[in-house]
């Protein structure tokens, strides 16, 4: 099977190239991966060639603009990256009868209620949520496509890593005050690896527990016995965009589904890169 990776020098894309089985084709644009292959996504005209000549089995398309701040600033550039380049991996996919499994994010909701399940009606509020939004819509143009939502992906960096290495310097971490439903690249790269055997379509939720940011910097300082301190706060300087309070999901089909625990809080944090 030919399996080609969007965002291989990514968090999750660094994982799935060490899951994955078979002719693994990783494409990358700023960071380098050996043996990958340089494209950039808003060069559509080279992405549909590159997709069309290389001819792959399956696509997944982890590429993403994810910091939320710079989303809002650099608005036609996340527009580009999030939403209008999946517009053209799917049209290059229909081509070459390619299964596309394409990477969202609970930050398509607005945090009202908390653990939303698949059917939940988006509503983002901040332009990094609308982008991948518009991005899922693309996807799910494509009859065999499947939109995986997650949360909080970690390996080297995102907030679990933060909160270790600020708590093992005997710093303070300032936890923003709200829910979600942290995963690790590790988890979520094996988690889509037995996914792609399922060959199932439409939205799946794939994230890990419901925790308090809090609640989470607290057990990391308990369970490494850490000496710094957790402090929550409503609202963390430098942010620009909002966020919402309780972005968890409910991952209860994904959890029928797979064998894998891609969902333990324990299970999770023993792949944090500190």
């Amino acid at each position: 099977m030919r399996i080609l990776i969007t965002g291989a020098s990514g968090q999750l894309g660094t994982e799935l190239s060490n899951v994955l089985k078979g002719d693994v084709i990783k494409v990358y644009n700023t960071k380098e991966v050996q043996g990958g292959h340089k494209l950039d996504l808003t060069d559509y005209s080279a992405v549909e060639d590159f997709i069309i000549k290389k001819r792959p089995d399956v696509i997944i398309n982890t590429a993403s603009l994810t910091d939320v701040d710079k989303c809002e600033v650099e608005r036609g550039l996340a527009f580009k990256v999030n939403a209008e380049a999946v517009k053209h991996i799917v049209r290059a996919s229909r081509v070459v009868e390619a299964y596309l499994i394409h990477i969202s994010t609970d930050y398509v909701f607005d945090g009202e209620k908390g653990l939303y399940k698949e059917e939940d009606l988006p509503n983002p509020i901040n332009y990094y949520g609308l982008t991948k939004l518009l991005g899922e819509t693309y996807a799910l143009s494509y009859d065999d496509s499947l939109v995986i939502r997650t949360s909080g992906v970690f390996r080297h960096k995102g907030f679990p890593v933060y909160a270790y290495r600020t708590l093992k310097e005997g710093g303070e971490v300032h936890a923003f005050k709200g829910y979600y439903s942290p995963i690790s690249a590790k988890k979520l790269a094996e988690a889509i690896s037995e996914l792609i055997n399922h060959r199932k379509t439409g939205v799946l939720n794939v994230a890990g527990e419901r925790v308090s940011r809090v609640d989470l910097a607290t057990k990391i300082k308990e369970k490494f016995n850490l000496p710094g301190g957790v402090k929550e706060v409503d609202y963390v300087k430098g942010w620009i965009a909002r966020r919402p309070f309780d972005s968890s999901l409910d991952i209860t089909k994904a959890k029928k589904m797979l064998s894998v625990d891609f969902y333990s809080l324990d299970e999770n944090l023993r792949y944090m890169v500190v």
